[in-house]
């Protein structure tokens, strides 16, 4: 009974996907007789189900970068590789179930149809053509999404038994805890550039030069790829777009709605199950008994819950003389609604404004200029690509389109210009001076095409490019040796037990601290210093510009009324958990995959990947 509960929904899932996965795919696009892709054992890896893994990866790819993703760039990417591999897993526990007799009866699939909801009519039953026609749409027979059915619920079975199997030992929970949940309690005191008595002397070119140097790695350009590019976006030729007043005028009317907008108010109402309960309600707020805000939450609401926002006239019905009639922060009502007599308070007016299609011309210019700009450039996709298939370069481009030519030195800290756009860093990132140059879109419609130059080297940048860092960072380090040279007295003075009132030091804070914990102002490295040390150490810790000077108390054990903690480790577990159950399931399928053996068609594969092209 408890596999069957895990795996119904997850069928359900399943199945859902595999129809919305086959639309578009339409049955003549592939030969009527390749119906798989390769065999493990004696399980198929078929052809739908490849075609479905390739496309819902490519769109997951676009619906992340939010630009469409070509067949080459998801090839690039290892898309045919990772959803192969992922069939070939599938494949292998059905090879298993299959070799081992195990299967699911007519019964169970018949169930699992009867109470998806794809398959429901109006009434919410079963309804048989709901079912044909939602197959036949996807280009499924009711044979193949049965057997299909049956091999998902089969292999469910097998997966939910493993993953049930699954459980970590009580000593990996309380070491976790020890580790996270182990409490120092720290005194320090933060001296900062204001505590010392003689600032430090301005540098010498000499020494910007020393620190530069024994600091490159601060001020080293990293790796960079050159990259020669054309784009094309609608803000380039937005100007050149010609409107016509017709146009602005049906913008203005599909619009109108914001131009146009009566009286309206800001409202919060409050329902009551009886008149009489809306009375005395009212009556306690006329005389000052309660607040509005106090009824909501005596009925156990938040004021979310009455938020009705910002409302018309013709929203409220007959309700609306009064609320219009009513000053901002007034109560007003019991009044009839359709979910019952309702107290409304008023929490804003908002008049009612009209702006001319005159008034409206300049905005109505940028947003249907805007838009058609961005249908011009989209429109430019196939002439583009034409050109690079003819063998056009990047240079061409600038010349014979409207295409603007320019160069980067990209690396992942840039993000200026077209770097701003997350797909141009995609597609920067995977390039390589073997790919040629391919029409890519952005997502505000924007168009490039990109040419790797060669890739550069990590450089150390010129003192005088960064020549502000360099006397910053000196100047810090200066104050620091002499905030370090003068609490280093007081740091032994305080190990042999004198306080820090004692030897003149103020207390900045004193705390327990977790290895989760945060001290503000500290060195990236300050929780790990602390817990290095122990009992009754005294540490300098050193900043940038700043000491810590620290004493550590005592090491506590975990609380164990935190909360927090517990979810952490649970979480932690869960999450160990899962990866120890995904490597048993890798292992056995690697044991199947190694006994059965794999065929691989890349004929049948070939003919899939043309669909996408």
């Amino acid at each position: 009974m408890a596999s069957k509960s895990i795996t119904k929904p997850l069928v359900w899932i399943l199945m859902g996907l595999l129809i919305l996965g086959l639309g578009g795919f339409g049955v003549t696009s592939l030969s009527g007789t390749l119906r798989s892709v390769g065999q493990v054992g004696e399980a198929d890896i078929r052809v739908d189900e490849y075609f479905r893994g390739l496309q819902q990866e490519i769109n997951a790819l676009q619906a992340a970068r939010g630009e469409r993703v070509s067949f080459v760039q998801a090839s690039a990417e290892g898309v045919p590789e990772r959803v192969m591999s992922q069939l070939i897993t599938q494949a292998a526990f059905d090879h298993e179930m299959i070799a081992s007799g195990v299967s699911v009866g007519d019964e169970v699939i018949g169930e699992q149809i009867l109470g998806m909801p794809q398959f429901r009519g109006g009434d919410g039953e079963f309804n048989r053509e709901a079912y044909r026609f939602t197959l036949e749409q996807s280009g499924l027979s009711e044979r193949d999404f049965e057997e299909s059915m049956r091999r998902e619920t089969t292999r469910s079975f097998l997966q939910a038994a493993i993953l049930a199997g699954v459980t970590l030992p009580e000593a990996y929970g309380a070491t976790l805890e020890s580790f996270l949940g182990e409490r120092r309690k720290i005194t320090w005191s933060l001296q900062t550039r204001n505590d010392v008595e003689v600032g430090v002397t301005e540098p010498t070119e000499a020494d910007l030069k020393t620190y530069h140097q024994e600091n490159a790695t601060l001020f080293t350009r990293p790796e960079a790829k050159r990259i020669t590019y054309a784009w094309l976006t609608p803000e380039m030729i937005v100007d050149t777009v010609e409107i016509d007043e017709q146009s602005l005028r049906d913008a203005y009317e599909a619009q109108l709605e914001q131009f146009v907008q009566p009286e309206r108010r800001m409202l919060d109402r409050l329902v009551f199950p009886t008149v009489e309960d809306a009375e005395t309600a009212s009556q306690r707020v006329a005389i000052g008994e309660v607040t509005f805000s106090r009824l909501v939450t005596e009925r156990g609401l938040d004021l979310s819950d009455t938020d009705l926002g910002v409302v018309t006239v013709d929203d409220l019905g007959a309700s609306a003389d009064e609320v219009f009639a009513a000053l901002t922060g007034h109560v007003v009502g019991p009044l009839e609604t359709n979910l019952g007599p309702a107290l409304f308070r008023v929490n804003a007016i908002l008049e009612a404004q009209e702006t001319s299609f005159e008034e409206a011309l300049p905005q109505l210019r940028e947003t249907v200029g805007a838009d058609r700009a961005r249908r011009v450039v989209e429109a430019q996709i196939d002439p583009i690509d034409d050109l690079l298939a003819a063998g056009a370069s990047i240079e061409d481009l600038g010349n014979e389109t409207d295409m603007q030519v320019a160069q980067i030195d990209w690396h992942a800290g840039v993000s200026d210009e077209i770097a701003a756009y997350e797909g141009f860093r995609a597609a920067a990132a995977a390039l390589t001076e073997d790919d040629f140059p391919e029409v890519m879109q952005l997502d505000d419609g924007s168009l490039f095409a990109m040419r790797l130059d060669e890739v550069l080297p990590p450089e150390l940048i010129p003192l005088d490019e960064v020549r502000d860092a360099v006397e910053a960072g000196w100047t810090n380090e200066a104050y620091t040796a002499l905030l370090v040279e003068k609490v280093t007295p007081l740091a032994e003075n305080l190990r042999t037990g004198q306080s820090f009132e004692e030897v003149g030091l103020p207390v900045t804070g004193t705390q327990d601290v977790t290895r989760r914990g945060f001290v503000d102002g500290a060195p990236a490295d300050f929780l790990d210093q602390v817990f290095a040390m122990t009992e009754g150490e005294v540490s300098v810790i050193e900043g940038p510009g700043r000491v810590f000077i620290l004493k550590l108390g005592s090491i506590l054990p975990p609380d164990s009324e935190d909360e927090e903690l517990q979810a952490t480790i649970s979480q932690l577990r869960n999450e160990a958990a899962g990866t120890v159950a995904r490597d048993y399931l890798q292992l056995l399928a690697t044991d199947i995959r190694s006994r059965a053996g794999i065929e691989l068609d890349d004929a049948a594969i070939n003919a899939v990947h043309l669909n996408f092209q």
